[in-house]
Parts: structure tokens; C-alpha cells; sequence
């Protein structure tokens, strides 16, 4: 028998009826396999407030120890979006031209990227996301955190789903190296760029790739 939580309090969420709860699946089913990633935003401006409640779901995410290890950096300044597409675009430039090895550069061919990246600057916000590699106590000792990778990548990928929810699109987008956008936006030495995420409408000629996701029976395993 596992130890018990130092503080417990009770978890008494209704249940729902099964075909009500079979319907509001089915529903977000539909809504998250029309989710495609997006290069083409439009300038148009987006209540910030949808964004928001955005991140603070994503915030919600499972953590190791509950450590809750994410820093989310919301830009809408036209200026310091400007800048992050400067240096993402020197990086990817460098990639593009053979940090990426052969094989990378092959499986991105079927998607049209290059190293130039317009969404940075188009979409009205960029929502820059940090890893918080281990936390400072206030004597300025450090204490580590766990599972950050894990953590962070389930927070993305509710993020994700707060957008598509919303109706708005995303990017995940991930320059490499990413060093350069805790320098720009000032972040502390504990922090690691995980990704940045530009989010907007779609632009009105906005067109994304003709892929094919794999289906239920492909991706599950019963047993």
C-alpha cells in the first residue's frame, strides 16, 4: 500500500451519464482530428483572454512531484517578435543548409519548411515555453525537479488542445539551438526553451500539407 499525501482533501467529481459521456468524446474527437499545424497566420488580433485561459489549462498538466516545472512566456510586441524571428532564422539557416544531416532534411521535404519562418512575425502572439530545469530556494540553493521533459510535453499538448478548442490555430515550433530566446526575453539560468508556439486565425490563403494520420487501429494496442 502506497504512502498517503501529507494534506489529502476529496476528489469527488461527477460522473457522468454514459451516453453523454460517449457524446462529449466523440465530440472532442472531431474537433481535435481537424487540428493541423500552422505556418500561415493572419495579423488579425485575438482576445488575449482566450489565450490566457489557454495557458492556465495547460498549467493544470500532471508534474513530476508536482513540481509544476513551466514557465509560459506570452509575446504579442511586434518588436520582440521581429527579433525572435531574426535569430530563429539564422539558426534554421545553418540547419537548413546541413546541421541537419541528410535524413532530417528528408523527412521534412514532404512539408515545404525552409529556414524561413514568416509565422514568427505574422501570428499576433507567440507563447514561448520554458523548461524550469531545477528551482532556486530562497537561501539561493538550487533544488532539482524531475521528469521535466515529461511534464512540459503534456502541458504543450494540453495547450495544444486548449487552442483547437477555441478555435484558433498553433505551431510548435522548435529552432534548434534554442539558447538564444532565454537571452531575448530575459529568463534566469534555471529556464531551457522548450518551444515556440506562434498563435493566431489562419491566414485566408492558408493551405497545410495533405498528410495522412494514422488510424485507431494502427496507434492501440488491446490487451
Amino acid at each position: 500500500m502506497g504512502r498517503k499525501a501529507e494534506h489529502p482533501v476529496p476528489y469527488r467529481p461527477a460522473r457522468l451519464p454514459d451516453d453523454e459521456a460517449v457524446a462529449r468524446a466523440a465530440a472532442l474527437r472531431r474537433r481535435m482530428e481537424a487540428r493541423r499545424s500552422v505556418r500561415m497566420f493572419s495579423p488579425d488580433p485575438v482576445p488575449e483572454r482566450v489565450v490566457l485561459d489557454a495557458i492556465a489549462i495547460a498549467s493544470t498538466a500532471p508534474s513530476g512531484a508536482h513540481q509544476q516545472p513551466w514557465t509560459f512566456v506570452l509575446v504579442s510586441d511586434p518588436q520582440v517578435r521581429r527579433r525572435i524571428r531574426e535569430a530563429a532564422e539564422a539558426e534554421e539557416r545553418i540547419s537548413y543548409d546541413g546541421r541537419l544531416g541528410d535524413a532530417w532534411l528528408a523527412a521534412l521535404r514532404p512539408l515545404g519548411t525552409d529556414a524561413d519562418k514568416p509565422h514568427l512575425t505574422d501570428a499576433p502572439y507567440l507563447i514561448v515555453v520554458f523548461q524550469q530545469r531545477f528551482a532556486f530556494d530562497d537561501d539561493g540553493g538550487v533544488r532539482k525537479h524531475y521528469y521535466v521533459d515529461e511534464s512540459v510535453g503534456i502541458a504543450v499538448g494540453m495547450l495544444l488542445t486548449a487552442l483547437q478548442v477555441a478555435g484558433l490555430a498553433a505551431l510548435t515550433h522548435t529552432p534548434s539551438p534554442m539558447r538564444f530566446l532565454g537571452e531575448l526575453l530575459g529568463r534566469p539560468r534555471n529556464e531551457k526553451a522548450f518551444a515556440v508556439i506562434p498563435v493566431g486565425y489562419p491566414a485566408d490563403d492558408c493551405v497545410v500539407p495533405d498528410l495522412r494520420r494514422k488510424p485507431l487501429d494502427e496507434v492501440l494496442v488491446r490487451i
